[in-house]
């Protein structure tokens, strides 16, 4: 046994010290905060920093919101599956990834319409594009749009003049 492996057995840990509790409690008259003070009257923002410009401030360009729970699409274009794929043949997850497209079969993936299409396929996508939608049919092939996108209106003024 070494003496970087002891541990104190399970239930011998004392509970944090309470302090700000009187004089009878160990810690009287100034509760461990020192004696005068910004820090010891009151509540000091983590992020302050004593009256210079703040990091947040200095830093601009970091600034702004960030949707954590944003869906990145990969662009597939169409002309990536006219040089990948002939005639007839169905586009998915399963063959994007055969072709090196996509990374992973559960990658999120739009059909963009850049580009042109020769011939006839057969799309399933999460999303297509107007544009891609058109090229397709035109091409005399067909889609399928597995995830189609939420169009709402995001501004509560227009959801309340809005009838229900």
């Amino acid at each position: 046994m070494d003496q970087h492996l002891l541990k104190p057995p399970v239930g011998s840990k004392r509970p944090r010290k309470r302090v700000g509790r009187g004089d009878s409690s160990g810690h009287g008259t100034y509760s461990t905060r020192g004696s005068k003070g910004q820090k010891a009257r009151g509540k000091v923002p983590a992020q302050f920093e004593g009256g210079q410009i703040p990091l947040v401030r200095r830093l601009g360009h970091r600034r702004g919101f960030k949707n954590a729970l944003r869906v990145e699409f990969l662009p597939i274009n169409l002309r990536d599956l006219a040089r990948h794929f002939s005639a007839g043949a169905t586009v998915d997850a399963a063959a994007l990834l055969s072709v090196g497209l996509l990374e992973d079969e559960v990658q999120p993936f739009k059909v963009l319409g850049l580009g042109s299409l020769p011939h006839a396929l057969t799309v399933r996508a999460p999303r297509l594009s107007e544009a891609a939608k058109a090229a397709i049919t035109e091409a005399g092939g067909s889609f399928e749009e597995l995830a189609a996108a939420e169009h709402r209106v995001r501004n509560r003024i227009h959801r309340r003049n809005a009838a229900p």
